[in-house]
């Protein structure tokens, strides 16, 4: 796939279930972060908010969610319940997403974003 030019085509490159998990996730970063801006980056839709904020992608049989080490550690019980790494989230696609604690892991981040120095 090559890489799309935003957030939009990304998305309307996938089709059913996880198009609409797309969507969903997409919704909640929105509204968790109202002024976040959309990107694309490492060919992954993205937000930005005094630096990068979260990524979030398709893969075959999961939504991959990316938050940086910090929002994982912080969350990390929460988690229990999913796959994850040192920077990521999986989120099967055969179940609900837990869009509050993606909001909460939005909010956050922010919160971390906001209290760097501005370059």
């Amino acid at each position: 796939m090559k890489k799309p030019k935003d957030i939009d085509e990304y998305i309307s490159s996938y089709s059913g279930e996880t198009k609409k998990l797309l969507e969903q996730i997409r919704a909640t970063i929105r509204k968790a972060a109202p002024g976040a801006e959309e990107t694309i980056s490492y060919a992954m839709p993205a937000f930005k908010f005094n630096g990068m904020l979260v990524w979030f992608a398709a893969h075959a049989k999961h939504i991959g969610f990316y938050p940086r080490v910090s929002a994982i550690v912080r969350f990390k019980k929460e988690l229990s319940a999913y796959k994850w790494a040192k920077g990521s989230i999986q989120f099967p696609l055969d179940k609900r997403l837990p869009l509050g604690l993606i909001s909460k892991i939005v909010k956050f981040r922010m919160q971390e974003n906001l209290a760097r120095p501005k370059k």
